[in-house]
């Protein structure tokens, strides 16, 4: 079954040249596009999709509003968002508002099928490290949403907190397993937990609420 993608960006260029490349693969189907973000969540409205692969910066409605509607909407389409610049403040704000991840708009062509495939399957496309640079460097700067309810971290066993702080320092199922001697199949078990429990989507969202509860603080350990 073909993975249904709805192309986000005010420049129409852009949008015809990715439409070229994922159109060329067996499993992917463009099935529609937008020039901006409000265009976007309309389009939604009457369209399936399983990723939308959005800009940030479009008129008027941009891709981190857009996407904090669509994420709101529900589980599906997951966003792939679209930056010009890595580790920079739209990045975050993307991933706050609900996007599974991001990529720099010059990729080649094979790392964005790889970024859709993996956002599709509910992974997120941006390595757990890089990650915590990037909360690092903006979580200080970015005020935290006031009407948002956090879970309650009493959710989660010792054991699920403790792979959770791990994941939030940046560490691999590989390298959690080999610090918590256990095997890497009970680590996916207590990831796969940790963000059921969490009501979270994936690694990327599960960094994120590590600093925003205080569990792991920006420029430092885990409390």
């Amino acid at each position: 079954m073909s993975i249904r993608i709805l192309l986000v960006d005010d420049q129409e260029l852009v949008r015809t040249g990715f439409r070229m490349v994922l159109d060329a693969q067996e499993d992917m189907t463009v099935v529609g596009e937008a020039s901006d973000g409000l265009e976007a969540v309309k389009m939604l409205g009457h369209t399936s999709a399983d990723v939308v692969v959005m800009d940030v910066r479009m008129p008027r409605l941009d891709g981190i509003e857009a996407t904090r509607q669509i994420c709101r909407a529900g589980d599906r389409p997951r966003v792939l968002m679209l930056t010009t610049f890595d580790l920079d403040e739209y990045a975050f704000a993307a991933l706050k508002a609900g996007a599974s991840g991001f990529l720099l708009k010059d990729v080649p062509p094979e790392e964005l099928l790889f970024g859709i495939r993996a956002v599709h399957s509910g992974d997120a496309v941006v390595a757990p490290s890089t990650t915590r640079r990037l909360i690092d460097r903006f979580a200080p700067l970015l005020p935290g949403d006031a009407e948002q309810v956090m879970p309650d971290l009493s959710a989660l066993t010792s054991r699920e907190r403790e792979v959770l702080c791990n994941i939030a320092q940046g560490l691999s199922n590989t390298e959690i397993a080999e610090r918590l001697f256990v095997s890497e199949a009970t680590v996916k078990t207590h990831v796969g937990r940790v963000l059921a429990k969490l009501g979270l989507r994936d690694r990327v969202q599960a960094v994120v609420f590590a600093y925003e509860t205080g569990l792991v603080k920006a420029r430092g350990a885990a409390s």
